[in-house]
C-alpha cells in the first residue's frame, strides 16, 4: 500500500492531501484547501500576494492534512508537488517545501503537471473515469481537448487560441459588475436570463467543418468577450439587461464546448467523457453535455466542485501513476510558468 502526500500552490489555493492505494484503487485520506479570498478586492489574483500567503499557510496546511489522515511523516512513501504550470512565485513555495520535506525524510519526490492533475481528479470519485476517454480540461488559464488512450498517453486535439473558458467567465463577470471569480456568479445570473434576447456567435463551430480542418477541435473565446463588451456599452439599462447578457454569453460558450467535445468523442469512438478544471463546476455545462452525449451512449463524468477546483488530492492521484511507473524528480526540480503535459502529442 503506497501513501503519497500531495502539495498544490500553483495559484491562490494552498492545498495538501494524503492518498493511499495502488493502481487505480486509490483512497483519499484527507484534503485541505485554504483559499485566498483577498484577491476578490483586486478582481483577480495578485501574484506577489499569493506567494506570500502560501509562505505563511503551507506548513499548517500540510500539518492539518497529515492529522486528518491519521498519518505521520514517517508513514509517507513519496511527496508530490505541482511544479508547472502556474504563477512561478506561488509554485516555488510548494516546490521548495516539497523538496525540503522529501529530502529530510529520505523519500522520493515527484513534480506533477497541474493540468495532468485535473485529468485524474474525477477518478477519485468515479471508478469509471479511467482511460480510454475524451477529456475536456477547462480552467481559468486553460481550455484543452484531449483523447486519453491510457494514463500518460495523451493526444492534444484542440486548445484555445486566445482566452481560456474560465478567463472568459471572469472577464464577462467583471463587465456585468459581478464578483471575482466570476464563473458561479455568471451561472447564477444566467438562470434568470432570457435565452432569446442576446445570441452571440459560436466561434469556429461550422456545420460543414471536417476533422482535417485546423479549427475543428480548437476554441476561441476572445470574440464573445468583445461582443458582450459591445452589448454592455450599447445597453440603455444594464441592470435590466445583464441577466439576459449572462445567459447569451453562457449559452454560446457552453454550446461551443459541447460541440467540440462531441466531435472528439465521436471521432475516436470513446464511450466516456471526463471533465476537469474549475469550469467543470458549472452545472449548466454538465447538464448540457449529458443531454447531448448520453443519448448516444456516452457517459459524462465530472468531479465534485471541491475536486474540480485547484487541490492537492488530484496532484497526489496523478503522482500515483508516475510513482508506479518508476518516475522520480531530483532535488533540482524547478517551477515553470508553462509547459506541456508529459506524454502529450499533437493530433
Amino acid at each position: 500500500m503506497t501513501r503519497i502526500l500531495g502539495i498544490e500552490t500553483s495559484c491562490d489555493e494552498t492545498s495538501a492531501a494524503v492518498l493511499e492505494g495502488k493502481g487505480d484503487q486509490v483512497t483519499q485520506k484527507s484534503l485541505v484547501i485554504l483559499s485566498q479570498d483577498v484577491h476578490r478586492v483586486f478582481g483577480g489574483v495578485v501574484p506577489e500576494i499569493a506567494s506570500r500567503a502560501h509562505l505563511t499557510s503551507i506548513v499548517p496546511v500540510v500539518a492539518r492534512a497529515l492529522e486528518e489522515a491519521g498519518t505521520k511523516l514517517d508513514d509517507l512513501d513519496a511527496v508530490a508537488v505541482t511544479n508547472t504550470p502556474g504563477l512561478v512565485g506561488a509554485l516555488l513555495v510548494g516546490v521548495s517545501y516539497g523538496k525540503a520535506l522529501a529530502f529530510s525524510r529520505g523519500i522520493p519526490l515527484l513534480g506533477i503537471h497541474h493540468m495532468e492533475g485535473h485529468l485524474f481528479a474525477a477518478a477519485l470519485e468515479h471508478p469509471d473515469a479511467v482511460p480510454p476517454f475524451t477529456a475536456l480540461l477547462i480552467s481559468g488559464g486553460h481550455t484543452l481537448l484531449l483523447d486519453v488512450e491510457a494514463w500518460g498517453k495523451y493526444q492534444l486535439l484542440g486548445a484555445t487560441r486566445d482566452d481560456a473558458a474560465g478567463e472568459a467567465f471572469d472577464k464577462v463577470a467583471k463587465l456585468l459588475g459581478l464578483p471575482y471569480p466570476g464563473g458561479r456568479y455568471v451561472e447564477q445570473l444566467a438562470l434568470e436570463g432570457n435565452p432569446k434576447r442576446f445570441h452571440f456567435a459560436r466561434a469556429m463551430v461550422r456545420k460543414n467543418a471536417l476533422p482535417k480542418d485546423d479549427d475543428y477541435y480548437a476554441f476561441s473565446f476572445s470574440g464573445i468577450k468583445t461582443a458582450v463588451l459591445n452589448a454592455v456599452r450599447a445597453s440603455a439599462d444594464i441592470e435590466a439587461d445583464k441577466a439576459d447578457l449572462a445567459r447569451g454569453f453562457q449559452d454560446s460558450l457552453i454550446d461551443t464546448l459541447v460541440e467540440k467535445t462531441w466531435r472528439a468523442a465521436n471521432a475516436f469512438s470513446r464511450q466516456r467523457v471526463v471533465l476537469g478544471g474549475g469550469v467543470a463546476c458549472n452545472r449548466t455545462l454538465a447538464t448540457a453535455m449529458r443531454t447531448r452525449l448520453e443519448p448516444e451512449g456516452i457517459t459524462v463524468l465530472t468531479p465534485s466542485p471541491r475536486l474540480a477546483t485547484d487541490n492537492a488530492a488530484m496532484i497526489a492521484r496523478a503522482a500515483f501513476f508516475r510513482f508506479e511507473q518508476g518516475e522520480r524528480s531530483g532535488l533540482d526540480l524547478n517551477a515553470y510558468a508553462s509547459s506541456p503535459i508529459p506524454g502529450v502529442v499533437a493530433a
